[in-house]
């Protein structure tokens, strides 16, 4: 059937989302316009589209959303690096005995876990 390509985020601002998951994840702007910018050069990529009136997902209500989910080495410098370049850390945690979860400066959540 199909491959994945890409996960596009919806924001108020794609150049600052896309800075902020370059500290995530090390990958290159690969993509921008007025609307949109992508990261990553592998098969699959990130990717931030500019909505008018663009509202956060409010993590923890219930309703529909999605999570990123990305390894790191060590979680605490991970978490650290993370919070002091504008991610916030919610009270509401999902599966905290194997992960932190995180909010995007736009309010979409992630989460960061070390390898099994």
């Amino acid at each position: 059937m199909g491959t994945l390509g890409s996960v596009v985020l919806d924001c108020a601002d794609p150049e600052q989302l896309a800075a902020f998951y370059q500290q995530v994840t090390g990958w290159p702007v690969t993509y921008r316009s007025e609307s949109y910018v992508f990261i990553g050069e592998g098969p699959v990529r990130i990717g931030f589209q500019r909505v008018g009136g663009y509202r956060s997902p409010h993590w923890p209500e219930a309703g529909s959303r999605a999570r990123l989910d990305f390894t790191v080495l060590e979680l605490g410098p991970a978490v650290a690096a993370l919070l002091a370049t504008g991610a916030s850390r919610p009270e509401q945690q999902a599966d905290a005995e194997h992960g932190v979860t995180l909010l995007d400066p736009a309010g979409h959540p992630f989460r960061l876990a070390v390898p099994d």
